[in-house]
């Protein structure tokens, strides 16, 4: 499940200068992800730890340890902390962690492992924990702050609404000037200019920024990040306004709070901090205390409006056959990660909100896809990261459904109801028509990418393996969660999650004419991502499916005959079968041999196209093409040339030599044509090589080997049954226009 962020996975330029390559402490999990992160380029190498000339266990007091802990970490967060401030919260990422953990290790000789760190990175309760797991460690006893449990702190948390005034209900209009948070992040940025694009509203956006100027050049950022537009007409309906989700009163001034009190007339929340391996009390600022002082906004003044952006993951380890919007969430018990337990509490602080008279609307969106025209995406999403593997590796979990839309139309749908009055004050299922696996299967296998389906546990060590052997840097984060047996466990309740239901999304479409989603299917969703991050098959890797073809005959000079042997012994492949029904493209390799051009045989790549310019004739031609070759010939010093040549299909009867026959010119490159001829098929070749030889990927089961052939051999056939068939027909239509000019001239 995954929701808005706001928090930039990026590492920040300031934590790369503070980089010095700490050393490694081995056998801790915090170093199993480090050696993973150097495996696959995205940390730099750095030496073992050398051993320590000192025996004796060194003594802490608690005090004392979380100084140390505070002055080790403020070297890689963004912003100065203190003892009591988490890691996370001032800027410090995953890979940071890695290297905190790294730099504890080696210089206070403390080692607590990443999941730890990641649950609670406040340095006092780091040195907390590691003193009660360690009392050996431990010096003189002081009064420290006892550890709290994060329920029950989650909690202490929910009584913060009980601390609202009571409040009348807000006038039903549509807004006039919104305050929204999370811009900068994947479906903030698209909500934000959803808002413009239908309403009349003035949007005003909390960032996260020194000043108002650094909080528009952040927005600018994040608004092309995702391939939206940037201008003056955005600027001037935007007020950038910085300030802190995470800080009482947002971080402002007493004056700028009472101020956008006064002048907002609605607030929407889709600021959250996205991350599977935190935990809840690393998570409550942004998540829990930030929606409540959002409330305490909507409350101050005349009453406004929330609308949240909550989560599908408040239900995870929920037993209900059905997620429907009125269901009961999940017991936050059963809540498997900290970022469910956020989510969870949110809602809760809020529903609590809504007893004292405010307006609280949430919208829960599954998985939020890549934007089927742009395709910006988040590349952190957790189902973003399980498709790039589908692409990469061929594989996926076993799970029972995908509950999922594209960003586009949840920003549409949540936009429309921010603007609509009468929608306020309900619960909304942001997802399009769940997806099972079966669909996924059947879906993939049609789209060239068979996969195989595994247990979800071994998928993930299967993955990890793969990313690591690769190595595979674009998915790095992607293994750094399956490597945690926390996010393991959150990934486990995806896997087994019940299909979601939006009826009252649905009727509120319907009612408001707005359009269903879009949603590609995963061989489409797969491709695409492939073309953004990079992870389509690789070199070495088995195509989809390939073919030989062999083409023989003579070229001469331009002009001459043409009486010099050629032959050419081409390799025609696919990387998915995508690649061929949507463009009709086939990837090429081979050789070609000809005394006149070079002694030793030309070293040969480029592209087929079926049914070139759909079948029309080139100009001064009757022909019809069937395909277009274009390749590139290399000799074994680097001297290149080109060939071109087409397949053409004409109104006569030997139609299978035609389907064979290949009219070629060959030149240097950069010059013109120096050669023209024609090479064929021989007919003994062409059903051993293009027929039976056909080759499918190994790594697709049996079934769906013979079925992507069957699916090739369909396809193939009919697009060169067309060809042959243009020319026929072309020359009807022409027999008829002739008899039709005959009769007309007969009339005069």
């Amino acid at each position: 499940m995954t929701g808005p962020d706001e928090r930039t996975s990026v590492r920040n330029s300031a934590v790369d200068r503070r980089r010095r390559g700490e050393s490694l402490e081995r056998g801790t999990a915090a170093m199993d992800v480090a050696a993973l992160l150097v495996r696959t380029g995205t940390a730099p190498v750095v030496e073992p730890p050398r051993p320590s000339a000192v025996t004796s266990v060194r003594q802490w007091d608690a005090e004392t340890l979380a100084a140390a802990i505070t002055a080790v970490a403020n070297r890689y967060t963004e912003t100065p902390i203190d003892a009591d401030t988490d890691f996370f919260d001032a800027g410090g990422t995953s890979l940071a962690a890695v290297e905190l953990v790294a730099a504890l290790a080696r210089e206070l000789d403390i080692h607590p492992d990443l999941d730890t760190v990641f649950f609670d990175a406040r340095p006092r309760r780091l040195a907390n924990r590691w003193l009660a797991d360690h009392p050996e460690s431990a010096g003189p006893r002081t009064d420290e702050q006892p550890d709290t449990d994060d329920l029950a702190q989650l909690f202490a948390d929910l009584a913060g609404a009980d601390r609202l005034p009571l409040v009348a209900a807000p006038e039903r209009v549509a807004p006039r000037r919104i305050l929204l948070t999370g811009v900068t992040g994947f479906l903030g940025s698209h909500l934000l200019l959803d808002l413009l694009r239908h309403s009349e509203a003035h949007v005003v956006c909390l960032i996260r920024a020194d000043d108002d100027a650094a909080a528009a050049q952040r927005l600018e950022h994040a608004l092309r990040r995702f391939a939206l537009p940037w201008s003056r007409e955005v600027l001037r309906r935007v007020t950038p306004l910085a300030g802190d989700l995470r800080r009482p009163r947002l971080g402002l001034t007493d004056e700028r709070w009472e101020t956008l009190a006064a002048e907002v007339d609605s607030i929407v929340n889709a600021g959250a901090a996205v991350d599977f391996l935190r935990g809840y009390p690393s998570l409550r600022r942004t998540n829990v205390l930030g929606p409540l002082t959002l409330a305490e906004l909507a409350c101050t003044g005349r009453p406004k409006p929330l609308h949240h952006i909550s989560s599908l993951a408040v239900f995870n380890g929920a037993d209900a056959a059905t997620l429907s919007e009125d269901e009961p969430t999940a017991n936050v018990a059963a809540l498997p990660i900290g970022y469910d337990r956020s989510k969870w509490a949110a809602e809760a602080a809020l529903r609590r909100a809504g007893e004292h008279g405010l307006v609280v609307t949430i919208l829960r969106p599954g998985g939020i896809g890549s934007h089927p025209e742009t395709g910006a995406h988040n590349p952190r999403d957790l189902n973003s990261g399980i498709t790039a593997a589908l692409m990469r590796f061929r594989t996926v979990p076993g799970f029972r459904y995908l509950n999922a839309a594209p960003v586009d139309w949840v920003s549409r749908v949540a936009a429309a109801i921010v603007g609509t009055p009468s929608a306020w004050g309900h619960t909304y299922h942001l997802t399009g028509p769940p997806v099972s696996l079966e669909q996924v299967v059947a879906e993939t296998t049609l789209g060239g990418l068979g996969i195989r389906v595994q247990h979800w546990e071994q998928w993930c060590t299967d993955v990890v393996q793969a990313i690591e052997d690769g190595p595979v840097p674009e998915l790095a984060s992607l293994a750094q969660v399956l490597q945690s047996p926390v996010a393991r466990t959150q990934l486990a309740a995806m896997v087994t999650a019940p299909p979601a239901s939006a009826a009252r999304t649905d009727a509120f479409v319907a009612a408001n004419g707005l359009p269903a989603p879009v949603v590609p299917t995963p061989a489409a969703r797969a491709k695409m991502l492939a073309a953004m991050t990079g992870l389509g098959p690789q070199q070495g890797e088995d195509p989809y499916l390939r073919f030989h073809e062999t083409l023989t005959g003579a070229v001469g000079p331009v002009g001459a005959a043409a009486d010099l042997p050629c032959d050419l012994r081409l390799t025609l492949s696919v990387a998915s079968s995508a690649q061929a029904f949507s463009a009709r493209t086939l990837d090429v390799s081979g050789e070609l041999t000809c005394g006149q051009l070079h002694e030793g045989p030309l070293t040969v790549e480029g592209t087929a196209t079926v049914r070139p310019h759909d079948g029309t004739p080139l100009r001064h031609e009757v022909r019809h093409p069937i395909m277009h070759y274009q390749l590139t010939l290399r000799d074994s010093s680097g001297g290149t040339w080109w060939l071109e040549g087409y397949k053409f299909a004409a109104a006569r009867r030997r139609l299978v030599r035609q389907l064979g026959t290949q009219v070629i010119e060959i030149g240097r490159t950069g010059e013109p044509a120096s050669y023209t001829g024609e090479v064929a098929v021989p007919m003994h070749t062409y059903l051993p090589d293009q027929i039976d030889g056909i080759e499918i990927d190994p790594r697709l089961s049996e079934r769906q080997q013979r079925l992507a052939k069957l699916l090739w051999l369909s396809w193939f056939g009919s697009q060169l049954g067309k060809s042959l068939l243009e020319p026929v027909l072309r020359v009807g239509i022409d027999l008829l226009d002739l008899r039709r000019a005959m009769r007309k001239e007969h009339r005069r």
